[in-house]
């Protein structure tokens, strides 16, 4: 299996886990993203340098209170317990919370929860990967994080 759809099957049973954790919580959720797009405008959008590549994979709602949600499964080293977002995300998602005036989240494998902003102000720059698009990655250790999805 190609390594995009090897990540995308993890990714998808990821969002189905953090789903099902939400929809338990009373929230309502549906899926958003490039994740609903299909391949060719996918693909065209990766070869840009737009901020749509990084939109996030869920939308929630309970009653009035809408949420942004952005699944982020295998990205928590499981010696130094740091989770990593790259920096081109937190960017477009500060920009996006901006935009919006809507909060969003990232969820981990574990279901731990950060902001961009905290990823910002925590984050020290990680070493460099070329898995996924190959930017450089922000990296806030596990211990500071006190909100998590599954408590």
């Amino acid at each position: 299996m190609p390594s995009f759809q090897r990540r995308k099957a993890i990714g998808d049973a990821h969002e189905q886990r953090v789903t099902q954790e939400l929809n338990r919580r009373g929230w309502h959720v549906n899926p958003w993203g490039q994740g609903v797009m299909g391949e060719p405008v996918r693909l065209a959008l990766h070869h840009t340098t737009s901020s749509l590549r990084w939109t996030p994979d869920l939308i929630a709602a309970q009653g009035r209170q809408v949420v942004l949600i952005d699944c982020k499964s295998r990205m928590t080293s499981r010696t130094s317990r740091r989770h990593a977002v790259e920096r081109a995300a937190v960017t477009a998602h500060l920009q996006l919370v901006a935009w919006t005036e809507l909060p969003l989240y990232y969820v981990f494998g574990n279901l731990d929860l950060l902001t961009p902003y905290d990823v910002l102000g925590l984050g020290q720059e990680g070493p460099r990967t070329t898995a996924g698009s190959g930017t450089p990655y922000l990296c806030c250790p596990g211990t500071l994080v006190t909100r998590v999805l599954g408590s």
